[in-house]
């Protein structure tokens, strides 16, 4: 009998270790696809096109085109990195618009040497400034890609690549395989090549139209755990009918040491403060992100404050504030989720596009800088942050101050999701200020005038 209880025993602990183990294994997949997953860029990637131009005596010419089909998300300096492993034993002769980090092994040709023989060439785009006859069309912006709304027009890149000891055919070649793009750190995962339908081109009087002798795609997507395990960007919040200001959480981006090592924190006041910050290194090198030390430890805080309330309108200002000493953001932009942002009556300096992420619902903008005015935000200190103002008209039927509806749902910086403060510290009104503490008292007496009456 003490047998059969003990096998039951040990059959029951087996089988609640498997249920745990399932358990983590469900939690962990959900974990990563939830956070590479965007919600309000559900569709969201950078794909690129390789169109094969025409035929050489080994190989073929190319012209590479990357679109970044991303809102809001953009590359910023030092800018893009993309990568891939030939098929066979390709190399590069020449390029243009771009060029290789290195050229490997060439030892083996003799007069004209390639410019890469590398089997995994790194490739990056050219600097502004670039000799003419070096350039083709979206090329030398040095990897920079706008966000699609932002500024279309500048989110693409492109260059031109010439391929020896490849095939000659459309049977013939191969492509690419193990695509790698940073941007310009890691966070994007590409897929393979895909072979499609040639890209057609039409002439500049549209009265003829050519197409590529061959084409594959290759998409990219973008995850923020991928990216950075901890968040970039945290959230505080103040409002005119309270004088409490909810500050970012602690530690929302990490607790880090008041050291000057890599990931460390730096206080303003250390002398020789711009030596610490600006170590020598060599140009493109990303360097980790030297923050100020604060609370929250983050990079970048945006505060919301809500600031006046009228008769038909109310009124929010928002500050941008850049903690960060080795990096200035340019281009940034900010996209935030509130309710009444499908009623906006003005915005002063910055600019202003709507989002719609679902169907018939308006509820998400997107904001950055004026060209040129503040569309640059510097790394910390006095100058380390924009403002603006947004004036909202009223809906008489959900407009309330009351359970936090003033402040937003969430916040994006550059593309990152930042952490918002818990929902149950926000600035509440006034008249409901002595409620919290009646219900605290009435659980703290209730209990002991019930035991003092049933004991007597």
């Amino acid at each position: 009998m003490e047998s059969f209880f003990s096998r039951s025993t040990s059959v029951v602990a087996k089988l609640s270790f498997l249920a745990l183990w399932i358990v983590f294994l469900i939690s962990s997949s959900s974990f990563t696809c939830t956070e590479a997953y965007d919600a309000l860029d559900p569709e969201g990637n950078i794909t690129m096109k390789w169109d094969v131009m025409s035929w050489t005596p080994d190989g073929y010419v190319a012209v590479v085109t990357m679109f970044n089909f991303q809102k809001y998300r953009h590359i910023q300096s030092p800018g893009w990195t993309l990568g891939w492993k030939w098929a066979k034993k390709e190399v590069i002769w020449s390029m243009v618009g771009a060029q290789t980090t290195e050229q490997g092994d060439c030892s083996k040709y003799k007069g004209n040497i390639p410019h890469c023989c590398k089997k995994d060439p790194t490739v990056v785009d050219l600097l502004p400034g670039t000799p003419y006859n070096q350039q083709i069309a979206n090329c030398c912006k040095g990897g920079v890609m706008n966000s699609w709304v932002q500024d279309p027009a500048t989110a693409a890149s492109s260059f031109q690549i010439s391929v020896g000891a490849a095939g000659t055919t459309n049977k013939t070649v191969r492509v690419p395989r193990n695509f790698t793009l940073m941007g310009p750190g890691p966070g994007y995962t590409c897929g393979p090549a895909k072979i499609v339908r040639p890209t057609k081109f039409v002439t500049t009087d549209t009265r003829r139209t050519t197409q590529a002798m061959m084409t594959w795609n290759i998409t990219c997507t973008y995850s923020q755990f991928l990216a950075q395990r901890t968040p970039t960007c945290c959230v505080s919040l103040s409002s005119f009918y309270n004088e409490t200001i909810v500050g970012c959480p602690t530690c929302a981006c990490g607790c880090q040491n008041n050291r000057t090592e890599s990931g460390a924190c730096l206080d303003p006041d250390t002398p020789h403060l711009a030596s610490v910050v600006s170590p020598p290194t060599k140009k493109g090198v990303i360097l980790p992100p030297l923050v100020q030390c604060t609370r929250h430890m983050c990079p970048i805080r945006v505060h919301w404050h809500v600031k006046q309330n009228y008769k038909e309108y109310w009124r929010v200002k928002i500050t941008i504030t850049n903690f960060n000493y080795r990096l200035n953001y340019t281009q940034w932009n900010l996209v935030a989720q509130h309710p009444n942002l499908d009623n906006i009556t003005q915005i002063f300096s910055f600019n202003y596009k709507s989002l719609t992420p679902y169907a018939g619902l308006n509820d998400t903008a997107m904001l950055w800088g004026v060209k040129f005015y503040n569309d640059f935000l510097s790394e910390a200190g006095p100058l380390g942050n924009v403002q603006s103002e947004i004036l909202f008209r009223k809906d008489l039927s959900t407009f309330t101050f009351e359970k936090g509806w003033a402040f937003p749902r969430r916040i994006y910086f550059n593309g990152d999701n930042c952490v918002m403060p818990p929902p149950d510290s926000y600035p509440f009104l006034p008249n409901g200020a002595f409620r919290p503490k009646f219900s605290f008292i009435a659980a703290v007496i209730l209990p002991v005038l019930v035991f003092f009456f049933f004991s007597a």
